[in-house]
Formats: structure tokens, sequence, C-alpha cells
């Protein structure tokens, strides 16, 4: 047993050491994906007060993204299939950039329409990176999706925190703290060149064909993992678009709400680490969507029924519990299928519906807000959502495959 073991320990330690630029080129893609988002959410009263947005178009820009990851998802596969996964991908790094310096001029047009196009390109990242994974490191999913998951979370914690100092005390201005963002997509997009130019549109996709898609939409199993995928996508992006609105209504100034959110995305990164690797070597993954749903309910029930002493204890709990539904979301992906084929499929699917589920969130919860002039009952509905996540994990954590 212990020569068994040594062995495979050998094996998993030269396979990640050949795969090094894969490794980085995957950790710097990841650190891109979240921080052209988090970043709005902080500069969200800032953006509507400078171009005259109400509370629904500011949610908006939330919700742009979502809806381009709704669009795009289920594409990315014939996209890496035509063009290769390593090529789509430096495309999709390429639309980023554009996104992002199309966003941050000073014009209510450029900004959505920029929104828009970079959530496109990050659409093909978040569902082409599973399958990337599930091809080149089967023997090590846990490991890799805590590795990535981690390099999102803290990147998206960093420019939730350092968005509002950027905007005002290094005159920045809103635009430009949004802009800044572009620089990290360049970097990424150099590191991953050599990655796309050794790749050949023919060779080591994850796609798999149409009737494997289609398939999909028959299995029990795939309907839970899309429906959880789209509940905690809900929750984070309600929380990245008015969590410092709701702690500044508490009274907190809008500096502290910016770091707040980032206390709340820096709470999951510990879990985003540790959650997959420990969901990889469970049969069924029901304990820790006990352990996720107990985490949101006392957060969120917290934030409802609590003043302002607790605040931070009510953030990392949530933090916590949505590192908790993050990591679970992207390693039903793996743990669910047979092989990378099914893999990008099942990313492609989860993702499109998914997301358009969570797109109603922001805009539905600022018109909440509107129309009760309060955040009550927009936590209540969060409460709801969290019961709903944690129905479709009882039912993403069997265990089976698709």
């Amino acid at each position: 047993m212990s020569v068994q073991s040594d062995t495979k320990a050998t094996m998993v330690k030269k396979s990640l050491s050949s795969s090094w630029p894969i490794i980085i080129g995957i950790v710097l893609i990841s650190l891109t994906m979240r921080s052209p988002l988090t970043s709005v959410g902080p500069l969200l009263g800032s953006i509507r007060d400078s171009l005259g947005l109400s509370n629904a178009g500011a949610g908006l820009l939330t919700t742009l993204p979502m809806l381009a990851f709704a669009l795009l998802s289920p594409f990315a596969p014939i996209l890496a299939r035509r063009f290769g996964v390593e090529r789509t991908m430096l495309y999709a790094l390429v639309l980023l950039m554009a996104g992002i310096a199309i966003r941050s001029l000073t014009a209510t047009a450029s900004l959505f329409v920029g929104t828009a196009l970079l959530g496109l390109a990050i659409a093909v990242c978040n569902v082409l990176i599973p399958s990337l994974v599930k091809r080149d490191f089967s023997r090590q999913v846990g490991l890799m999706t805590g590795v990535y998951s981690v390099s999102m979370n803290l990147c998206g914690a960093i420019a939730s925190g350092v968005s509002v100092p950027l905007a005002r005390n290094l005159g920045f201005g809103w635009n430009g703290a949004l802009g800044i963002w572009g620089a990290l997509a360049l970097l990424a997009a150099l590191f991953w060149l050599p990655q796309a130019r050794a790749s050949h549109a023919s060779s080591r996709t994850t796609t798999g064909g149409a009737s494997a898609r289609r398939s999909l939409w028959r299995s029990p199993l795939a309907l839970m993992i899309t429906i959880f995928m789209g509940m905690q996508s809900l929750i984070f992006y309600v929380l990245v678009a008015w969590l410092p609105e709701i702690t500044t209504s508490r009274g907190l100034s809008e500096d502290s709400a910016g770091w707040m959110l980032s206390l709340f995305q820096i709470a999951a990164l510990p879990v985003a680490f540790i959650v997959p690797i420990v969901a990889g070597r469970m049969k069924n993954q029901r304990l820790l969507v006990i352990i996720m749903t107990i985490l949101l309910f006392v957060s969120l029930g917290g934030l409802y029924f609590g003043g302002n002493a607790f605040i931070s204890l009510w953030t990392i709990l949530l933090g916590i519990g949505g590192g908790f539904a993050f990591s679970l979301a992207m390693i039903f992906l793996s743990l669910r299928t047979k092989d990378a084929h099914d893999a990008v499929s099942l990313s492609g699917m989860s993702q499109s519906v998914g997301y358009l589920l969570a797109a109603t969130g922001p805009i539905l919860f600022g018109l909440l807000h509107d129309i009760t002039a309060s955040w009550s009952l927009p936590l209540l509905l969060l409460l709801v959502v969290s019961a709903l996540l944690f129905i479709s994990g009882l039912g993403a954590s069997k265990n089976h495959t698709v």
C-alpha cells in the first residue's frame, strides 16, 4: 500500500512539475476573471451619480456580464473546437482588454457596451478553465480547482478594496479605477501567448459532440448542478453590487463599505482552496452543503435582524458561506463528469442557464430597494435563495456522473 501511495505521489509531482507554464497561465487568467466585475460595486454610487443612473440602471452594470455569460457560455465549446482551447482563451483575453478600455470612457453608452464585451470574454474563460483542469490535471482536480478559485477570489477582493482609494485618493476617477485592470489582462495575454502558439485548433480540445450536450438536458443531476450554479451566482453578484450600499445605509463610509466588500471576499479565500480538495476526497458532498447553508442563514439573518455591532462578523461568515458555494459549484463540474468532453458541456450548460438566473438578481434587488426604500425585503429574498441553494446542492452532491 505504501509503495503504491509513493508511486502515485511521484506521478502527481511529476505531472505538476511538467505543467508549470499552464498552471501559471491559469492563475493569471483567473486573476482577470473577477477584478473587472468586483471593482464596480464600491464605485456604483459614484457612477450612478456621475451619469444620472437609477438604482435599477446601476444594477444593470452587474447584470450585463451575467447576461453575456448566459449568451456565450453554450458557444464556448464550439469556439474551442474551432480554434483550440488555448487560442480561444487568448482571443478572450484580447476581448477582455478591449471591453475594459471601452468601459473606462466617460460616457453612458461606452460604459454599458464595454461591460457587455468584457462579460463575453469572461464567459469563455469561465467555461473553458474547468474543462482545461479536467483535461490536463485529472489526478489533481481538487487541488487545481482550489488554486484557480483562490486566484479569482483574491484579485476580486483586492479590486473591491482599492477601487475607491484609486478613484478618490489617487485621482483616477471611477473610470480610471475601472480601467487599470486592463493591465492585468494584458499581462495574462502576454504570458498565455506561447501556449496559444504551441496549440493547434484540431488538437487537445475539450468539446464534446452535439448529442452529448443534448443528453445533459435530460439529466436530473445536470439540472441540479445548473440550479446550484445559478443560485450561488445570484447571491454573489447581488452582494458584489449592493453590499457596499447596504453597509453605507447602516452608517459606514464609502471607503469602509468598499473594504467590507473586500472582507466578504477575503473570508472566502481559505475555503476556496480547502473545500475543493476536501470535496474531491469525499464520496458525496452533502455535509459541505449543510455547512454552507448554515453559514449563509446565520450571516444573512444577522444582516437582516442585527445592527452595526456585528456587521463585520456577519460579513465574514457570509464570505465563508459564499466561498463554500462557489467552490462546490466549480468542483461539481469535474466530479460529476467522466471526462473533459462532458466537463465542458456541463460547464457551458450550467453557466448559461445558471447565470441567466443570476442575472435577475442585481436588477430585482435594485428595484425592490427603490420600491421599499429599505434593504429588508431584498435580504429576506436572499434567505429564500439560500434555501433553494441547499435543495439543489443536496441533489448535486450525489455520487453519480451526468
